[in-house]
């Protein structure tokens, strides 16, 4: 077997880094290197058609790339579940005169900012660097503090200026904050029941987050529900593959299933029965593409389906664990979470889904599962709903391929 030779990153064509701070992943055992390599596969598939070298060690996430790339690294990295936070840094050689003029540059960076006092924050990961943590702080603030660039507030500074000697020296100020979370892709399969509300995009984030991969189900009734409103869930299921890495949109259509339900369901169960009708499809797609659970967007008591004994009829038709991270969360959380993520300006377009354009004057507020199964199978409508899953379109989304054509296209 050939030894491999472990090649070197040619500093002088990557002339840019990136450090990526982790954070849960510090607290893994012995499991730790299986996280660190999803985190750094998944950063190196968003990158692939991008100049960037991508490496985790001791606690950091390292990119080096070449400036023209720096556009598309920085969106990657905003994307990037599983870290804490981002800066882009100087990376220079570990002697106290390359760390003072690094940290003399972002000082009169932040000062040109707006910034008048500072603070130096200071980590020797190697324990061979003659000056030990307090050491580099004395000497690197004096650096500003003596030609009067800035003055020194330890407690309440204006800005902090970052000194991190590892294999090389790492000296940075301004810090982004991501998503923190898991690497997705550790914690199986879902599949996401997607509408074009403000609810399920933020669900699908959430699972995101806990290291689930996420498929999306959409529920198209054209011509009831405009080509205007699939385009919108379209928008929101690539927005969220920009933190999952990728999804598949299965587009399904329900025209023929909602009006069969609107013949033979008592009005007040119709949304009820399309719930269910959702569920059976759902849990035929789960099944088919390996997925571990089902994903929607409840909220217990924010609308009528969604009272303790609604939600109960509902799971009774999951075949699979059917997980709601929305449960506890009331809507300005919901509506946080969704300003953050970018789904929030699609989500309260004026297209309406087919839930909404469907929905009863008086909804069931508690129904029975008994009775409501009983009305189910009275609906005769399970050819319907297998029908439905057959002829359902599946649209894929990827941030790897977004970023190919951001660069294409040279929009970063």
């Amino acid at each position: 077997m050939k030894n491999r030779v472990k090649k070197e990153i040619d500093f002088s064509v990557y002339t840019e880094t990136y450090l990526g701070k982790v954070g849960e992943l510090t607290l893994k055992g012995s499991n730790i290197k299986t996280f660190e390599k999803q985190l750094v596969n998944n950063l190196r598939t968003a990158l692939e058609t991008a100049d960037a070298k991508v490496k985790v060690l001791t606690g950091r996430l390292y990119v080096h790339c070449t400036k023209e790339s720096c556009g598309v690294v920085e969106f990657a990295l905003d994307h990037l579940l599983g870290i804490t936070g981002w800066a882009k840094v100087q990376n220079v050689e570990k002697t106290m005169e390359a760390i003072t003029e690094a940290v003399k540059v972002e000082g009169l960076k932040a000062k040109s900012a707006g910034a008048k006092t500072f603070k130096i924050d200071a980590r020797r990961e190697d324990k061979s660097f003659p000056l030990n943590s307090y050491e580099i702080c004395i000497q690197a603030a004096g650096v500003l503090f003596d030609d009067g660039t800035m003055d020194v507030d330890v407690k309440h500074p204006d800005c902090v200026i970052n000194v991190e000697v590892r294999d090389k020296a790492y000296v940075y100020c301004a810090q982004k904050k991501t998503g923190r979370g898991l690497p997705v892709g550790v914690s199986g399969k879902g599949l996401l029941l997607l509408s074009g509300g403000i609810d399920s995009p933020v669900a699908g984030y959430r699972m995101m987050r806990r290291g689930m991969r996420v498929e999306c189900v959409y529920f198209h009734s054209y011509p009831y529900t405009s080509e205007e409103a699939q385009k919108k869930v379209q928008d929101l299921a690539k927005t969220i593959a920009m933190y999952g890495m990728e999804t598949h949109l299965n587009v399904v259509p329900f025209t023929e299933v909602q009006m069969k339900i609107k013949q033979k369901a008592p009005e007040e169960y119709s949304t009820l029965m399309l719930r269910l009708c959702m569920m059976k499809v759902a849990n035929m797609i789960a099944k088919h593409i390996g997925s571990d659970a089902i994903i929607t967007g409840e909220s217990l008591g924010q609308v009528a389906s969604q009272t303790s004994q609604n939600l109960a009829v509902t799971e009774s038709f999951a075949e699979l664990p059917l997980y709601r991270p929305l449960i506890g969360l009331d809507k300005e959380e919901i509506v946080d979470t969704a300003l953050e993520i970018g789904t929030y300006a699609t989500s309260i377009l004026p297209y309406e889904d087919c839930c909404v354009l469907f929905s009863p004057k008086h909804p069931v507020l508690r129904a029975d599962v008994e009775e409501s199964r009983k009305l189910y199978e009275a609906m005769e409508i399970d050819d319907l709903v297998a029908k439905s899953f057959e002829e359902r379109e599946i649209i894929r989304y990827s941030i790897r391929d977004e970023i190919a054509s951001m660069k294409e296209n040279s929009t970063l």
